[in-house]
């Protein structure tokens, strides 16, 4: 059974952490602001220790997909509210556009 959890954000470059499936991680997301750029993702285990770095923040795919060798035991989606195929801005992540964990 799938459960599905939201990942507080806000419309802010930031890191912090955060427990996924009893696991401790430090997040980390940045804000390439360039033609093609947009939010980025890295992921850390809870020292701080990188384990991928610049998953951009894209709809429509597991951002986890090529990544599961990690074990991470889910999967990172992003969805905008009114247009769930809209790729996050700058002042909407956290806000229309939430980053959604979903347990394998």
């Amino acid at each position: 059974m799938q459960t599905i959890y939201q990942i507080p954000l806000q419309p802010t470059p930031q890191t912090f952490k955060a427990t996924l499936v009893g696991v401790i991680y430090q997040l980390t997301l940045t804000y390439q602001n360039t033609n093609e750029g947009g939010w980025c993702l890295d992921i850390a285990d809870s020292n701080g220790n990188p384990l991928v770095q610049g998953i951009p923040l894209v709809t429509g795919c597991n951002l986890l997909g090529q990544y599961e060798y990690l074990g991470i035991g889910g999967g990172l989606w992003v969805q905008t509210t009114n247009d769930p195929d809209a790729v996050p801005t700058f002042e909407n992540l956290g806000v229309g556009s939430m980053l959604y964990f979903v347990t394998n």
